[in-house]
């Protein structure tokens, strides 16, 4: 069963209604030590960096997210979730993220318009064309945005999709067990259930 992360900060009830129309359990929680049983973890987010980590510090659930991710625990995070798997932002000041994967949030360049809103399409890379997280996936499919700020990773090996919008940025990422899409993939129809069911594959 999938631990859906409740911070104050996510779409929870949107992503839990997407993964029970696809029949994988799901359940929310406020409580990091649930963390320990679940089969994997979604860490989900809309706001600002500074915010919702100082909400997870708070709460307990960043040294415990740490600990399940060492274990091997598959890890998703969307949109501003995706965005604290980084080392840190640089949303309003500078903010530590969880340090899962090596790298910053930045924003847009002011040429284009902010926030970046709508459906826009996936590239996957070379590194993740034959990777579990991709089937069923095809090359340029559309998924939805909002977001003015996005990552950029130190390893180009832990970009997974990317977008252009102005500037190609990376739209999703992965490091082992760990995965971040930019996009909300429960609201991004056909492509979006599977990339969640691809997800909930890992978690078997």
């Amino acid at each position: 069963m999938i631990a859906i992360i409740d911070y104050g900060a996510g779409n929870l009830k949107s992503v839990r209604h997407a993964l029970k129309e696809l029949e994988i359990e799901a359940f929310i929680t406020t409580n990091p030590e649930e963390l320990e049983d679940a089969s994997g973890i979604i860490l989900p987010g809309v706001g600002a960096f500074g915010e919702a980590i100082e909400q997870l510090e708070h709460m307990g659930f960043i040294e415990v997210i740490k600990d399940q991710v060492d274990r091997g625990k598959p890890l998703l995070g969307i949109c501003l979730g995706m965005q604290l798997l980084f080392d840190k932002s640089f949303e309003y000041g500078k903010h530590k993220g969880l340090g899962l994967i090596p790298g910053d949030i930045v924003r847009f360049e002011s040429s284009v318009k902010v926030p970046h809103i709508g459906w826009n399409q996936l590239e996957v890379t070379e590194t993740y064309i034959d990777d579990l997280i991709n089937e069923n996936i095809m090359p340029l499919d559309y998924v939805y945005f909002v977001h003015s700020y996005f990552a950029n990773p130190h390893d180009q090996q832990d970009i997974l999709f990317q977008t252009e919008y102005g500037q190609t940025f990376p739209s999703a990422v992965k490091r082992d067990h760990v995965i971040g899409m930019q996009f909300h993939p429960e609201k991004s129809g056909r492509v979006g259930k599977q990339l969640l069911l691809n997800f909930g594959e890992m978690t078997k």
